[in-house]
């Protein structure tokens, strides 16, 4: 019995020295709370809070293991990162981020003259995961993709505040 009280103030006191008592602005804020986290030869996360101009509010956390990474065949995931590798793809899911759905504004927006052209495209974000049909010629980004996909353009996209460790 008082082994297992002694293992739950232990506890206690481990989450207690983890709340976020240090200031926002600290700038390894988010990677000091992963270090207390840590196992093995390290860890990925991202995550994120964001509100669109839809007005949806996504919030998403994903980790992963260095070893877990290294390990697995990143061939596997060729097709989804190149369906992110055409201008118009890019376009399309930008657009239905801000609130564009059907497929007639969709086509508008990309500049596409034909339906053809536009479901080529569509058909290949949505093989993929990086929208899913809504019925009726309506689309959406998967919840699950959304926070997925700005963590992917924080990292090609200059940023205006660089923080690096090195």
């Amino acid at each position: 019995m008082s082994e297992r009280v002694a293992a739950l103030e232990e506890r206690v006191s481990r989450l207690e020295s983890e709340a976020p008592d240090t200031p926002r602005n600290e700038v390894f804020w988010a990677l000091e709370g992963l270090r207390r986290r840590i196992t093995g030869h390290g860890q990925v996360l991202f995550t994120g809070a964001v509100e669109l101009p839809t007005g949806k509010h996504y919030e998403w956390q994903q980790g992963a293991t260095t070893d877990g990474l290294l390990d697995a065949d990143w061939s596997e995931h060729a097709a989804s990162y190149a369906a992110l590798g055409h201008p118009v793809r890019l376009t399309l899911l930008r657009a239905v981020l801000g609130g564009i759905r059907s497929a007639a504004e969709l086509q508008e927006t990309a500049g596409l003259n034909t339906t053809g052209q536009l479901y080529h495209h569509l058909k290949q974000l949505t093989a993929t995961g990086w929208l899913q049909a809504e019925g009726r010629g309506h689309y959406q980004v998967p919840a699950g993709r959304v926070v997925p996909l700005l963590v992917l353009l924080s990292a090609v996209v200059p940023p205006g505040n660089p923080t690096t460790g090195e």
